[in-house]
């Protein structure tokens, strides 16, 4: 009983797409909806044994850090007197004056 309502979801999962010109995929509008796969969207595409994979991804934006938004990283993120002693030669060594850039001077160092 329990086998045969598990075959019947997994028929009830399935649709047929198209194949348009270029290699389009029309993807059901059910099953858009129902992953939440809008125009525009990206998705992952996997080669499988069995046949092609689609399923939903996700970009997220990154971040490029300019070398004086590194330093006050490294300033600010010290734990230890002998590290922001560290942390300010490392930025010496990017070409750029701690004092010039600003942090938080921490005690003791």
């Amino acid at each position: 009983m329990a086998e045969n309502r598990r075959i019947r979801a997994k028929a009830d999962s399935r649709e047929t797409g198209r194949i348009g010109k270029r290699g389009t995929l029309v993807i059901p509008a059910r099953l858009r909806r129902r992953f939440g796969i809008e125009e525009g969207a990206l998705v992952v595409v996997e080669a499988r044994d069995d046949g092609v994979l689609i399923r939903p991804a996700v970009a997220l934006p990154l971040e490029v850090y300019s070398p004086r938004r590194r330093a006050e990283f490294l300033l600010n993120n010290a734990a230890s007197p002998a590290g922001y002693r560290l942390a300010r030669r490392a930025v010496r060594k990017m070409g750029l004056d701690p004092d010039a850039i600003p942090h938080e001077r921490l005690a003791g160092a």
